[in-house]
């Protein structure tokens, strides 16, 4: 995982700034900063230190209302001309998609003209790319927000990976996935022992890559294994904008339609037009939740030819309309 790092005595503290903004996911930020005092106890040398930032000095709510004490404001953290450089660590959550500060985002850029390595958790991601300092990186976001990002986006390369590291950018798609990430930086800055040993304090028992895989197979997450199944399912979800015939669809996986119905009943309860349709407006219901986009371009973007069958369709499965599901997400 890593050449062989220097002493621990030999390496100064690295100082994060965690920068929370409103409604942060807390599992993210807190399997990201347990890792690091766990490594200075394991170590027995302050290898890490870390500092609560928020816009003006004051406690943030995360998602889940509980509030954060923190140690100063962005003002009171302005780049110096001395002292060592800190890593930025941006913590976003729900909402994050509709970010707008512009003081933050100045902040951020200028601590990246000084060279600092900046960073974010989970949909985080989203404020970086509006301040502009995931132009010309590839990132990654949480599965629930990457198409969202993407319409949004589009000149971005972003990925499915748990987290992704270009050169002094750092992203994560949140969770769990945050823990992979700092062990990883454990590891390349003190070694593979160490990291391992932390690892095992957290009750882990592998340090997951930044390649592995965010969501949980396709057969674990429909509970079936059948492989025709599975396969006609991935092809659905990677043709959501122009979707396939149902005789595409079975001929592309070698079997007739009527077998690709029976197979869709047997084992998922409906027919492929059916759980296509739903797998559709689940994606559209994420980008009027995620996204400014106008109805008729969500729409578009999930294989709808016309607003009012989109309408339609969308009250049948979720007892409201587009509207009013993006007033309510407003």
């Amino acid at each position: 995982m890593s050449e062989r790092p220097a002493s621990a005595a030999d390496v100064a503290a690295e100082t994060i700034l965690f920068l929370l903004i409103p409604d942060f996911s807390m599992i993210a930020f807190t399997s990201a900063i347990e890792p690091l005092r766990i490594a200075n106890r394991l170590s027995g040398k302050q290898l890490y230190t870390w500092r609560l930032v928020s816009r003006d000095g004051k406690p943030v709510a995360a998602s889940n209302g509980i509030a954060i004490q923190v140690d100063a404001a962005i003002g009171e953290c302005e780049p110096g001309s001395s002292g060592s450089m800190p890593v930025i660590v941006l913590c976003g959550g729900l909402g994050s998609e509709h970010y707008q500060d512009k003081e933050v985002f100045a902040w951020l850029r200028r601590w990246d003209r000084r060279g600092a390595q900046v960073g974010a958790l989970c949909t985080g991601a989203h404020v970086l790319a509006r301040a502009g300092l995931l132009d010309g990186h590839r990132c990654t976001i949480h599965w629930e927000n990457l198409p969202g990002f993407m319409e949004a986006f589009p000149d971005i390369q972003v990925t499915s990976d748990l987290y992704e590291i270009d050169r002094n950018r750092f992203t994560c798609s949140g969770g769990t996935a945050a823990l992979d990430l700092m062990l990883n930086r454990i590891a390349l800055a003190h070694g593979d022992e160490l990291a391992t040993k932390v690892s095992e304090q957290c009750i882990v028992d592998r340090i997951r890559g930044p390649h592995d895989r965010q969501r949980m197979p396709l057969r674990v997450r429909l509970g079936v294994h059948h492989p025709k199944l599975i396969q006609a399912v991935e092809i659905m979800e990677a043709n959501i904008e122009e979707p396939l015939s149902q005789e595409s669809l079975a001929r592309y996986i070698g079997l007739s339609r009527r077998q690709l119905e029976r197979l869709f009943r047997r084992h998922l309860g409906r027919t492929p037009a059916q759980y296509y349709l739903e797998t559709r407006l689940e994606r559209a219901r994420h980008l009027l939740y995620q996204t400014d986009m106008p109805i008729m371009s969500v729409a578009c973007a999930t294989g709808f030819v016309s607003a009012s069958h989109f309408t339609t369709c969308y009250r049948q499965m979720f007892g409201k309309t587009p509207r009013a599901e993006r007033v309510r997400a407003a």
